[in-house]
């Protein structure tokens, strides 16, 4: 039985920050992962958005970790870890001058949380820098300090980094079992194996409640919340220049034109309660919802330049983040409830908890040998045709183009798996190969070659996102 001083539980992005912050110190650290790869959960349906901190409940911990979320993203952590960041800013819409006064009050609410640089911007600066904006929208408020980033790779390269400075990851690991020995030292059983750490920290998303059952505490009143969203051609790019709210409900932020890193605008999400932790199905009546709000802002937006449909779960946990020690369980630290601004605040979050963690006993002695920097990985959507010729003449394999819609080569694909990926979703995540409006039709052929030439796999071995999701199935049997 292999002991930790930590054990993390749920490799999305706040498991994934918190495992790299920790690995900044001589402490050993356990990533345990149920899916077949981090970001699997929760974190692979979010918008990428990296809010600046407005539409958050004053003195809420959503409001202090997602603007000193975004200030860690914008600073260190982009530069260290090769992110792909974007600072687009956002612009929050208002149809009618009557609410007028509530975009004040967001502004002056931001401003006290210290968001830089708010400004009402009125319809003329509207129609100046966002043209496509439709005839309905009369003035927006200006958050400069907005941007937009892959939340996937996000949490690849946080459990990357982490790895590198001697956390271990387990994925395919579920929690079964988690107990607290009379020494204070927990023995969890995940995923066949059982491990021991003096510390445990509860980041599993939809599922925290289940975990927190079986570590014996009241469970978390976790709520799933759907959120269905549709990503637009990549020939849209530019139909906005910034990312686009409405005035937010009370419930949601409304549904929103999203920029992203990789070029394809988004429209959504819808924000539904669910008792299904396990629905992501799509609906008509989403679809409408969503095109209605998107078309209301942007009429130009039509059907037929949506080229996938998904849908996301938040782990709505009340108006707040949920992250505490719980005292009935010394050692045991929760970090549940984690919704948007989620992505944003997860730097924030993992600097608290190592902050709660060190206050119970966890010595965090800084590594002299730590190594904050990670290589940005080549992605030749990213990169001008002059270095693309540049990388095919150091290596051929960037000229062999596997992915057409996405334009994603041979060597890209094998650098994934070399990174990590074990599945065609964790290689889509990656490299983008599959994203296109194809769907995958061309190229996942080639992608399961490659897959079992670098992973030695069987062709009834290769899966979308795991066991259960096998492409070839082999009915001789």
């Amino acid at each position: 039985m292999k002991a930790f001083d930590a054990a993390i539980i749920g490799a999305g992005v706040t498991g994934a920050a918190l495992a790299r912050e920790l690995s900044r110190y001589r402490v050993s650290v356990l990533l345990l992962e149920k899916e077949a790869e981090p970001a699997f959960g929760v974190s692979k349906s979010n918008s990428g958005i990296i809010h600046a901190g407005t539409q958050n409940p004053p003195g809420s911990l959503k409001a202090r970790l997602c603007v000193e979320g975004n200030r860690l993203i914008a600073g260190p952590l982009a530069a260290e870890l090769g992110l792909d960041f974007i600072r687009c800013g956002q612009l929050i819409a208002v149809f009618d001058p009557a609410d007028l006064p509530r975009l004040e009050r967001i502004k002056s609410e931001g401003e006290a949380m210290g968001v830089e640089g708010l400004r009402i911007v009125d319809r003329a600066w509207l129609e100046a820098n966002e043209p496509n904006l439709g005839p309905e929208v009369r003035a927006a408020l200006f958050c400069p300090t907005a941007g937009m980033i892959s939340p996937y790779r996000f949490v690849y390269a946080l459990v990357e980094n982490a790895a590198a400075n001697g956390t271990e990851l387990r994925t395919g690991s579920e929690v079964a079992a988690i107990s607290r020995g009379a020494d204070g030292v927990f023995a969890l059983v995940a995923g066949g194996q059982e491990y021991r750490a003096r510390f445990v920290v509860n980041a599993a998303g939809l599922y925290a409640d289940r975990i927190a059952a079986l570590a014996g505490l009241p469970p978390y009143p976790i709520k799933p919340r759907k959120g269905e969203e549709y990503l637009l051609d990549r020939k849209r790019e530019h139909i906005a220049n910034h990312i686009i709210f409405p005035l937010p409900s009370g419930k949601s932020k409304g549904i929103l034109i999203i920029k992203t890193s990789d070029g394809n605008p988004m429209i959504g999400p819808t924000a539904h309660d669910t008792g299904d932790s396990g629905d992501l199905s799509t609906t008509d009546e989403g679809l409408a919802e969503v095109l209605a709000g998107a078309r209301r802002m942007m009429p130009s937006i039509s059907r037929s330049d949506i080229i996938a449909y998904f849908a996301g779960l938040r782990p709505a946990a009340g108006d707040d983040f949920v992250i505490r020690h719980e005292d009935a369980l010394p050692g045991f630290f929760s970090a549940a409830g984690i919704q948007s601004p989620g992505l944003t605040a997860a730097p924030a979050i993992a600097l608290m908890l190592a902050r709660l963690m060190e206050g119970r006993g966890l010595k965090l002695e800084p590594k002299k040998d730590f190594r904050p920097l990670r290589e940005k990985p080549v992605h030749l959507f990213q990169v001008s045709p002059e270095r693309t010729r540049e990388l095919i003449a150091e290596d051929p394999g960037y000229g062999d183009i596997v992915c057409r819609c996405e334009m994603v080569s041979a060597r890209e694909i094998r650098d994934a798996i070399k990174r990590g990926a074990r599945t065609l979703d964790g290689v889509k995540f990656r490299t983008r190969a599959q994203a296109g409006r194809c769907h995958g039709g061309f190229c996942t052929t080639r992608i399961m070659k490659i897959m079992r030439e670098e992973l030695a796999l069987s062709p009834l071995a290769v899966t979308k996102r795991g066991a259960g999701s096998e492409i070839i199935k082999d009915e001789r049997k």
